[in-house]
C-alpha cells in the first residue's frame, strides 16, 4: 500500500511540474485547464460501449439517415476548416516542413495555428460519435478493436499534444490527416445519400491506402527530427513514432483482410456509410451471410 502511495503523489507531483513547461496560451481554452473533462468523456464512450449494445439488445436498429448524411459532411466541413487554417497559418509563419520548433508566442499566425490545432482535438471528441451512431445502427461487428483504440487514444493524446507543443511539427500531421478525414467523411456522406451512389464509390480501398501512406511518412518524418537534433520535443516524437507503429500493423491486418482475402462481391450491393460495408476493419461478414442464405430465401434490394 506504501508503494502506491508513493507512486500517486510522484504522479501528482510531476503533473504538477509538468505544468510548469506547459503552453500558457492555452490553459483557458476550454476543455484545457484540466485533463478530467477529456478523461470523462472518454470513459463516457467506453462505458456506452458496454451499456449501448445492451440497451439495443431488443430494440429496433435505428436507420439515422438524414442523421448520418448531415453529421458526415459537417465534419468534411471541419476537417476543411482545420486543414485551410494550418496550412494559411504555417504558410504565413514561413514553417518548414522538415524541421518546425513550437514557437510560444502570440503571434497572429501562432496563435492561429494553435486554434487550429485546437479544433483537430476537439474533432477527435466529436468523432465519437462514430461509434454511437454503429451502436444505435446494430452494426456490433464494426465497432472492432482498431475502431475503438483509434477513437478513444487519439481524443486523449492530443489533449496532451495541445497541452504542450500546439504548434511547431505538430502541424504537420494534423493536417495531413484531416485531409484524409476530408476524403472519408465525404465518402461516407455520399453512401449515406443511397445506393443510387454505389457507382460513384468505387475509391473506398484507396482510403486505406492513402491512410497507410499518412503513418509511414508521419514516421519517416519524425525519425528525420530525431536524426538531425531537430529542436522538437524528443519525447513527443518517440511517442509519435510508437503510436504510429500500431497503426501501420492494425491497419496492415484491416487492409489484408478487407481486400485480399474478399471474394468477389455481388453487384447491387448496399454501399459504405461511415464503414458499413461487407469488410471492416478485419472484421467479415461473409460467414454470416453465407449461414443466413441457407436458411432463408435472398431479399431483394
Amino acid at each position: 500500500m506504501e508503494a502506491v502511495t508513493h507512486l500517486v503523489n510522484d504522479t501528482v507531483e510531476f503533473y504538477k511540474w509538468s505544468l510548469t513547461i506547459a503552453d500558457k496560451r492555452v490553459e483557458n481554452w476550454p476543455m484545457m485547464s484540466s485533463p478530467f473533462p477529456t478523461l470523462a468523456l472518454s470513459c463516457l464512450y467506453l462505458l456506452f460501449l458496454w451499456a449501448g449494445p445492451r440497451y439495443m439488445k431488443d430494440r429496433q436498429p435505428y436507420t439515422l439517415r438524414k442523421t448520418l448524411i448531415v453529421y458526415n459532411f459537417s465534419m468534411v466541413v471541419l476537417n476543411f476548416y482545420i486543414t485551410k487554417e494550418l496550412l494559411i497559418g504555417t504558410t504565413a509563419a514561413r514553417y518548414s516542413y522538415l524541421c518546425q520548433p513550437v514557437n510560444y508566442s502570440n503571434d497572429v499566425n501562432e496563435v492561429r495555428i494553435a486554434s487550429a490545432l485546437w479544433w483537430y482535438y476537439i474533432s477527435k471528441g466529436v468523432e465519437f460519435l462514430d461509434t454511437i451512431f454503429f451502436i444505435l445502427r446494430k452494426k456490433f461487428n464494426q465497432v472492432s478493436f482498431l475502431h475503438v483504440y483509434h477513437h478513444c487514444t487519439m481524443f486523449i493524446l492530443w489533449w496532451i499534444g495541445i497541452k504542450w507543443v500546439p504548434g511547431g511539427q505538430a502541424f504537420l500531421g494534423a493536417t495531413i490527416n484531416s485531409c484524409v478525414h476530408v476524403l472519408m467523411y465525404g465518402y461516407y456522406g455520399l453512401a449515406a445519400l443511397g445506393p443510387h451512389m454505389q457507382k460513384y464509390l468505387w475509391w473506398k480501398k484507396y482510403l486505406t491506402i492513402i491512410q497507410m501512406i499518412q503513418f509511414h511518412v508521419t514516421i519517416g518524418h519524425a525519425a528525420h527530427s530525431l536524426y538531425t537534433d531537430c529542436p522538437f520535443p524528443n519525447w513527443m516524437q518517440w511517442s509519435l513514432i510508437g503510436y504510429t507503429i500500431s497503426f501501420i500493423i492494425l491497419f496492415a491486418n484491416f487492409y489484408y483482410h478487407a481486400y485480399r482475402r474478399k471474394p468477389p462481391s455481388h453487384k447491387g450491393g448496399k454501399p459504405v456509410a461511415n464503414g458499413n460495408s461487407v469488410l471492416i476493419n478485419g472484421h467479415s461478414k461473409v460467414e454470416d451471410n453465407r449461414k443466413r442464405q441457407k436458411k432463408e430465401r435472398p431479399k431483394r434490394e
